[in-house]
């Protein structure tokens, strides 16, 4: 896995990385040395499977973390060159980064926390102090689904509502979209493969590796992506 340029120690030691961290820590000690604790007891099987299995989950969550924190989210190699006759750049105007002087393949953006431009950049997250994109999607996703799985296993005795938030607003899709319903059509984005393929293309094609984000043989340059016919 490509590493982030600069020191991944200095990143670790990123005020937000440190508090996602500790709440993580905290969630953890409170589930198994309270809840289970209180509910079935560590001395027995029962209470020792499920501290067993919470255990697995929040190691696989942390590993994950640390993936995404470390690695580089995806740089625009230095001998790409846009290419007119690409259809994916069909119907869209020249995309030149005049922070980084250079081109930008489809689906990359300038982040200007980082000051960088990232391959298929989703958003700069500062619990990992560093952006989501191309390269660490996959550790990303994992890590919030283990995230979730954990999260929900905690708090099952407690109702509560977790206000959706969009974390990125893309222009272009907005106004794709809005032109189609204008028009009376239906909207579906170029980029839009299928539930399917979609998964495969972050995930990659062999289940088995789909919670391992180490496992990125799948992932090429990052500057050229499938499209839809429709």
């Amino acid at each position: 896995m490509a590493r982030r340029r600069g020191s991944a120690a200095a990143a670790a030691a990123s005020p937000a990385v440190v508090g996602a961290v500790s709440v993580l820590a905290l969630v953890y000690y409170s589930t198994v040395f309270v809840f289970l604790d209180h509910w079935l007891g560590l001395g027995n099987a029962a209470g020792a499977a499920h501290a067993a299995a919470f255990s697995l989950v929040v190691a696989a969550c942390f590993f994950s973390f640390f993936c995404a924190a470390a690695a580089d989210p995806g740089s625009v190699p230095a001998s790409f060159a846009p290419d007119a006759e690409d259809p994916q750049r069909q119907g869209l105007k020249s995309r030149y980064c005049d922070k980084c002087c250079m081109y930008k393949p489809s689906r990359t953006h300038h982040c200007k926390v980082c000051k960088r431009c990232v391959l298929k950049m989703d958003h700069h997250c500062v619990w990992i102090n560093n952006c989501v994109g191309y390269a660490n999607y996959k550790s990303f996703i994992i890590c919030v689904l283990n995230a979730t799985v954990g999260s929900l296993y905690s708090f099952t005795e407690h109702e509560y509502n977790v206000p959706y938030v969009k974390v990125i607003h893309y222009r272009e899709a907005t106004r794709a979209k809005w032109l189609a319903q204008k028009s009376g059509q239906k909207y579906r984005h170029r980029f839009d493969l299928g539930t399917r393929k979609n998964i495969q293309m972050i995930m990659g094609p062999n289940i088995l590796c789909w919670l391992c984000p180490t496992a990125t043989g799948h992932l090429k340059d990052g500057t050229e992506f499938q499209i839809t016919n429709n």
